[in-house]
């Protein structure tokens, strides 16, 4: 816990030296058509080639971070807040969060949070479960925690490696005001997003965050389904 609480104080005096985010210009989702990209499981290898995409395009989305992942690796976390992207609390280490106890559902939800407001200056205001799994008390402690559940409306199962599969699925199911699940820990994915980011653009599409597209979600509600595809 000593070692914890070291790394954590250490991370808060160094994080409000990082450049403040960016942030976009405001885009009225019930006029324009939108879609919120979200990036689950990082930061990973190709985290910094998927912001450069999305930098070259205008383009923002949602990463959804794992915080051991971003305890080991801060500069690509504190990289995604300064490129003007949300950050979402993908719990600590990725559990089945319906599987567990009640303190444990705590801890893992708190300590991503402080890694996260530790890196990037601020907490997360939204969380998503590992594999979208939730249940009442999940959702009870990410409101104790100031944080609503958000799941997807659209899931073309990248995580499969099939790169086609996940191509024709986006291109079939993308739809206006849609959250869609991806990885940014799937190469495939990413070499996806250069393709499919200008062509969403091209077809109209503001890329926002969820946060843009949803407005502020009162903590301990839950959008979107894990069924959905």
């Amino acid at each position: 816990m000593r070692t914890w609480c070291a790394f954590a104080a250490a991370l808060l005096m160094t994080a409000w030296v990082a450049a403040a985010p960016a942030h976009a210009d405001p885009v009225d989702c019930a006029r324009m058509k939108c879609v919120a990209l979200t990036f689950d499981d990082g930061p990973g290898p190709d985290t910094d080639r998927l912001l450069d995409i999305l930098r070259a395009h205008d383009a923002q989305a949602t990463f959804f971070l794992i915080g051991e992942k971003a305890a080991a690796d801060p500069g690509a976390t504190r990289r995604i807040a300064d490129a003007g992207m949300e950050v979402g609390n993908h719990t600590w280490s990725h559990p089945d969060m319906t599987t567990l106890p009640p303190h444990a559902v705590a801890d893992q939800f708190r300590r991503a949070a402080d890694v996260i407001a530790a890196v990037t200056g601020q907490r997360p205001a939204l969380a998503r479960a590992g594999f979208g799994a939730v249940d009442d008390e999940v959702l009870a402690e990410a409101g104790r925690q100031g944080m609503a559940v958000v799941n997807w409306d659209v899931n073309p199962r990248d995580w499969a490696n099939d790169a086609a599969a996940t191509r024709a699925a986006l291109l079939a199911q993308i739809r206006p005001n849609a959250v869609v699940l991806l990885h940014d820990t799937v190469h495939e994915t990413v070499d996806l997003m250069a393709e499919l980011i200008p062509r969403l653009r091209a077809d109209g599409y503001h890329l926002v965050t969820v946060s843009q597209m949803l407005g502020p979600l009162p903590p301990g509600v839950l959008y979107g389904s894990r069924e959905r595809a």
